[in-house]
């Protein structure tokens, strides 16, 4: 399977162009949210940026420069970068910021301990005072206040010289405020009385001093942010494992049998390159020589490594655990399989909910909105007759409480965690959408070939008329099968060749080749017209079929197997019987999507009889056979007419419009490039029990999304009313505002331990 054309079918069948910046000094949801509206301002571009990846996904105009696009980004304050095609999958390493958030927090650590220690010590015991004990406060506090903090200061700087404000600017304003007042109190006669006594840091805040509380704040909020920071690496953790699965080095053969080390970009389609046992493949391709097992668990979630041989597909970043292979690149760099899955995870990573689109224009328009909310605090418990410590202690619990972090992590965090978990289990979310799909379905439409069985039919037994020679029967089958790409037709062209010489070049060439969808293909083989396909289609075409060729066809029909009629020169002349085997994982999967409260239909071309029996065994509720690929999209129809929700799953070129149709499509296995486009989840795993794993996981997401808004939401209605009537004081609002976005992001941290059924 190749996924680079599902992802990006879209994006060439219009005249837009897309492209990815990466935004760097982005701090809150506020400033992800002004980048998004400065880039929309621009003609014919239309921009969605992450907070939590700090991507900007851009749609725009041929004709918009790059440089346009990066120059709106640094002209709102931000820095920005055009990601190049042969960089678009690298994960930009955080480990940076983890690291300086680190140290800053372990400095504001240091220095505040001691400095809480003595604030309580000179307030209990004002006998402790001693000459100069100002100047010890002042020496323990300013570096938590000034480079500790130093983050907060220089975006809130950025902000304001671009006449705007951000989360920062709540933060900033409240350790500048608090520093002044703590120096004005400790410095003025009538601040900061000797005879003060009691925990006042925690009780009274009546005559305190705040150093202490701009240490506080500053050290809690570098706590929140220094794990939410480690939080947003590890719940990216999955992708970059995922990007970094592609070889480095490839060892390329050339013609005269030499072979030489490359790096793995550097191969092109039409190459060999040997991979040994131990090795990664480099890229995907087609086996020419030798025979392995095939480690494909890093990509698909199978534990089990898959047996490959001559003929075999192969796909780059998956391990030969046991053998050697010589092997033909068939796509190379953007194009694998391992690229599309990578973008496919960044695509869902880049998703918003509606809910959460509502959040990001909160939070741009709530830190104006605190500014001012602080200052009518101050005054209006100055009007109240409030003392100017007890108006700025709760002036400053708003400006410390209201910081909106939690309201632009509560989405991005749970994508980032699921989507990544959802790779490592062979599972791609394609966006947003596929989880608000998943909660409103009840219906499971399967399609069979393929998805509930093997798809890999075989040539079972063959009936002729009793002048017609059964190896010629096979060749003249073969010759027109063997240009379809249907399962069937594989079949019927592979068992021919076996009868043959066993390559494709002993059939003998089909000319003025149609293929009628659905019902089977003809053309014109050594002179004579041949007509292979299912009964209506030699119906249709009013090609009569002797009697006894139509008697062993309901006979095999019946048995559950799949019939081919071939007709020679206007008459049937044979009939062919293939038979498929139910997938392993089939019956357990359907059982699990009626305990998920979901009834199953199996939707097929195939006949009655078969499509019976397959349903028979493995539960499936309901049957609807003989269905051309036209009319499937009909059925699903017919389904949401009855007020059934749908989800359709399918793995073919003919599924696509079914997939597209239905509230949720999933793409199964080996799907096609046009299945996967239609889709919207994409499930790797040649298993079906993928198909309730992705409805269980897609469900837990979008509870854990929800959750986290309602916390976010919740958290800042009931917080802020209490600041502003002076009941929270400064450093408790500061850690329960670090505590807010450690909770939004540990609960969907939680979404990395989803297990499979």
């Amino acid at each position: 399977m190749t996924m680079s054309a599902g992802s990006s079918t879209a994006e060439r069948a219009s005249d837009q162009r897309a492209i990815e910046l990466t935004v760097g000094g982005m701090t809150c949801a506020a400033c992800a949210t002004r980048v998004e509206r400065k880039l929309n301002k621009l003609d014919g571009v239309r921009a969605s940026v992450n907070y939590a990846t700090a991507r900007a996904s851009v749609t725009a105009s041929p004709d918009t420069e790059d440089e346009v696009l990066t120059g709106t980004v640094e002209k709102a304050g931000y820095r920005a970068e055009v990601l190049r095609p042969a960089e678009q999958r690298r994960e930009e390493d955080s480990g940076q910021r983890v690291r300086d958030l680190w140290r800053r927090l372990v400095v504001a650590v240091m220095l505040f301990i001691p400095l809480a220690d003595l604030a309580i010590l000179f307030t209990v015991l004002p006998e402790a005072r001693f000459t100069g004990w100002q100047w010890l406060i002042i020496a323990l506090a300013l570096p938590v206040a000034g480079w500790a903090a130093w983050p907060f200061h220089r975006a809130a700087l950025v902000n304001a010289r671009h006449g705007s404000s951000s989360m920062d600017t709540l933060v900033s304003v409240g350790i500048a405020a608090a520093c002044v007042w703590s120096l004005y109190a400790m410095f003025t006669p009538s601040g900061a009385p000797d005879d003060a006594s009691g925990l006042w840091l925690l009780l009274n805040t009546d005559g305190a001093a705040y150093l202490e509380v701009a240490a506080g704040v500053t050290t809690f909020v570098l706590a929140g942010r220094y794990f939410e920071a480690k939080a947003q690496r590890k719940a990216g953790g999955a992708l970059r494992a995922l990007a970094e699965l592609s070889a480095k080095t490839a060892t390329v053969q050339d013609a005269d049998g030499t072979q030489r080390e490359v790096p793995a970009e550097q191969l092109r389609v039409g190459q060999h390159f040997v991979t040994r046992s131990g090795g990664t493949i480099a890229t995907d391709g087609r086996v020419v020589r030798g025979q392995a097992a095939v480690d494909r668990s890093s990509m698909t979630g199978e534990s089990v490594p898959a047996e490959v041989t001559e003929g075999d597909e192969v796909t780059g970043g998956t391990v030969v655990s046991n053998g050697w292979l010589l092997t033909e690149a068939t796509e190379v760099g953007g194009d694998t399989q391992l690229a599309g899955m990578v973008r496919l995870v960044e695509q869902a990573q880049s998703g918003k909910a509606a809910v959460q689109r509502l959040a990001d224009r909160i939070s741009a328009h709530f830190v104006p909105a605190v500014l001012v909310l602080a200052a009518l605090t101050l005054t209006g418990w100055l009007l109240l007759g409030a003392g100017p410590e007890r108006a700025f202690t709760a002036a400053l619990s708003v400006l410390v409480i209201a910081c909106p972090c939690a309201l632009g992590l509560a989405t991005p965090t749970a994508l980032m965690a699921a989507s990544g978990r959802g790779a490592q289990l062979g599972i791609f979310l394609k966006g947003y959408q596929a989880l608000e799909s998943t909660r409103e379905v009840d219906t499971v439409v399967l399609d069979k070939t393929g998805t509930v069985t093997t798809g890999g039919m075989s040539l079972t037994d063959v009936r002729c008329v009793s002048d017609f020679p059964r190896e010629r029967a096979l060749r003249l089958a073969g010759a027109v099968e063997h240009a379809s790409e249907h399962a069937v037709a594989a079949a019927v062209a592979a068992a021919a060749r076996a009868e043959s010489a066993g390559e494709a070049e002993s059939l003998p060439t089909v000319e003025g080749f149609v293929n009628e969808p659905g019902l089977g293909a003809r053309g014109e083989v050594e002179g004579h017209r041949v007509l292979v396909g299912r009964t209506k289609l030699f119906t249709d075409r009013e090609v009569p079929v002797p009697e006894e060729l139509d008697r062993k066809r309901s006979e095999w029909e019946s048995a559950g197997r799949t019939t081919v009629l071939v007709g020679c020169d206007g008459v049937a002349v044979a009939v062919l019987a293939l038979s498929d085997r139910v997938k392993p994982s089939a019956e357990a999967a359907v059982r699990e999507l009626s305990r998920l409260g979901m009834s199953t239909v199996l939707l097929t071309g195939d006949n009655e009889a078969t499509a019976r029996s397959v349903a028979a065994e493995v539960g499936i509720d309901e049957v609807v056979a003989g269905v051309l690929p036209g009319e499937k999209v009909a059925e699903i129809e017919r389904l949401r007419e009855r007020g059934r929700r749908v989800a359709m799953v399918g793995d073919g070129v003919n599924d696509a419009p079914a997939l597209a149709t239905a509230e949720l499509g999933l793409a199964v296995g080996a799907g096609t490039d046009v299945a996967i486009s239609a889709a919207d989840l994409i499930l790797v795993r040649d298993d079906l029990a993928a198909v309730p794993d992705a409805i269980k996981l897609s469900r837990r997401t979008l509870g854990t999304i929800r959750g986290n808004l309602v916390w976010a939401f919740g958290y800042n209605l009931a917080a802020v009313p209490l600041a502003v009537l002076g009941l929270l004081n400064p450093l408790i609002a500061g850690g329960a505002m670090a505590l807010s976005s450690g909770f939004v992001v540990s609960n969907s941290l939680r979404l990395r331990r989803f297990a499979p059924s």
